[in-house]
């Protein structure tokens, strides 16, 4: 989904140390308002620290971060303000009524109209029939969305969201993925921090993969294409000897042969498909059909965490 292009993250060498040890190391970054960006690496990786630091929790060691133009370090109060938090474990107050939780929040961030900004999320996310139930009766999923309408509920320019899935079951993983694609706004930004590549592939515009470092950013898609191109498999009934080495069309980058498979690197395949397909039948080919390779996100960011581990 493509968004005006106006920043409302940007760090500069962003690093935070525990001791001897790295959480965060020289990160740069830019994210865009109003869309859904993914912030991927494994358990460990410093997703949290980053969170924390950018929404003026907690204090870099070195480098510098602004959020909606202000200075983490220097605005942390103003900062807060214009976000939204999400954590792994959101900690809500299970002894309160899930109405109580919401209002409790709406006062502390001196929300203009508390009760109806509290009934207009719980609406939202159709908990109003649960709103006097305590928090601790709800279920995983249940408990998750109203963790995230508590982050919303002073309505944030930037909505941090830290493993949202993580734990839930399909059904309320599912439920909670469906959720977040309805928060998308031209307003709103929500940095999603996640290890599950499946999820990120389908609700983020753009993508950070990083391993200590940062190794890539940008669009799914053009990252997978980026990194491998575009593919077209031809499965046929029977491969002919010298048959990859006979079709001899200029746009085709590479072929690979696998028993009566062709794999075959293009460049633009939704023009030179038809072109190549009536190659093979002149080249007397008997073709059972023809689709394109697909890449996951999983490919992507496998593949470059090996390469990392190569390099260090």
């Amino acid at each position: 989904m493509k968004q005006e292009q106006c920043s409302v993250i940007q760090t500069e060498h962003l690093t935070r140390n525990f001791g001897a040890i790295a959480a965060m190391n020289d990160l740069d970054l830019e994210v865009n308002k109003g869309e859904v960006f993914g912030f991927l690496g494994p358990n460990g990786a410093g997703k949290t620290t980053t969170v924390r630091m950018l929404s003026g929790l907690i204090a870099p060691t070195s480098g510098k971060a602004t959020i909606v133009g202000l200075e983490i370090g220097r605005d942390n109060r103003a900062i807060r303000e214009r976000v939204g938090v999400l954590t792994e474990t959101p900690g809500l107050y299970k002894r309160l009524s899930v109405v109580d939780n919401l209002l409790f929040f709406a006062k502390l961030y001196a929300v203009r109209d508390p009760e109806r900004q509290t009934e207009q999320y719980l609406r939202l996310f159709e908990l109003w029939n649960r709103r006097d139930d305590l928090a601790g009766t709800l279920s995983k999923g249940m408990r998750q969305k109203l963790a995230i309408a508590r982050a919303l509920i002073h309505e944030p320019q930037v909505l941090f969201l830290d493993e949202p899935t993580a734990g839930l079951d399909p059904e309320a993983a599912l439920m909670v993925r469906k959720l977040i694609e309805t928060l998308r706004t031209k307003e709103r930004t929500i940095f999603l921090c996640t290890h599950n590549l499946d999820e990120a592939d389908r609700l983020c515009d753009r993508v950070a993969l990083f391993k200590g470092r940062l190794l890539a950013v940008g669009d799914p898609r053009e990252l997978k294409e980026r990194l491998y191109g575009r593919r077209t498999v031809i499965h046929l009934a029977e491969a002919h000897a010298g048959l990859e080495d006979a079709i001899k069309l200029p746009f085709i980058k590479k072929v690979e042969r696998m028993d009566n498979t062709l794999v075959i690197s293009l460049s633009n395949p939704e023009k030179e498909n038809p072109l190549l397909v009536n190659r093979l039948v002149e080249l007397g080919a008997e073709i059972q059909f023809v689709k394109e390779l697909r890449v996951s996100l999983e490919d992507l960011y496998l593949d470059l965490m090996e390469e990392n581990d190569a390099t260090d």
